[in-house]
């Protein structure tokens, strides 16, 4: 099972930097998503600015969420 995302921030060129349970700093790239209907009001920087995280996903709003366990795993780590 891989760590859960606990603190996101976003960063330039629709990326998030992500940090995991474990502690674990990791930048997620969004861009592929953006072409997906759901995901393309991430477009908007104002929305996409808005990232959170519970301790469960990373998500905007009640619609707009990010699979963990993919954010974990298609992330690079930055430590």
């Amino acid at each position: 099972m891989n760590p859960s995302p606990i603190c996101v921030k976003p960063l330039d060129d629709f990326k998030l930097l992500v940090t995991f349970q474990n502690e674990e700093c990791k930048i997620f790239d969004v861009k592929p998503l953006l072409e997906i209907p759901m995901y393309q009001k991430l477009k908007n920087k104002g929305f996409f600015s808005l990232v959170k995280a519970d301790g469960m996903c990373v998500f905007w709003n009640d619609d707009t969420d990010l699979c963990p366990d993919m954010v974990y795993e298609k992330s690079v780590s930055v430590r």
